[in-house]
């Protein structure tokens, strides 16, 4: 079974637990009551017969751009997030995307799927979970 392109434009529509996740990581108040104001584009270029993928979040106040294959492992330079580092893998699980991010904060991660125009992301740190949608542009 062929796994899904999630090449495409999309664009924040709903947020919820972002607050707490940010101070799982340990974002000073100032940073979280800025970031969970923002309304973040997300740019994905994903070549499925390759399993690169460039993931681009666009915000007006800091972007952050993720360049992988699936099911490699790499070291991601989450400095513009919270000046960590870690190892990185992104898997399918299913239609699935599943992130981990293995470095000081336990269980760190993130969880991409796609529901018709919709993509969803769910991201972990030390059992915080925060969700964010996005809508395809059009």
């Amino acid at each position: 079974m062929s796994k899904p392109n999630y090449s495409g434009t999309f664009n924040m529509v709903e947020q919820d637990n972002m607050e707490e996740y940010l101070e799982a990581l340990d974002i000073n108040f100032a940073l979280r009551k800025i970031v969970c104001l923002l309304k973040p584009t997300k740019e994905i270029n994903h070549d499925p017969a390759t399993g690169a993928m460039k993931i681009k979040t666009l915000t007006t106040f800091k972007n952050f751009n993720m360049d992988f294959t699936i099911g490699q492992e790499f070291t991601e330079d989450l400095g513009p997030v919270d000046g960590r580092t870690c190892q990185t893998t992104v898997s399918w699980e299913g239609d699935k995307l599943v992130c981990v991010q293995r470095g000081e904060k336990e269980g760190r991660g993130w969880t991409h799927w796609l529901e018709g125009d919709k993509l969803h992301l769910e991201m972990r740190v030390q059992g915080v979970v925060a969700k964010q949608v996005f809508k395809k542009a059009d």
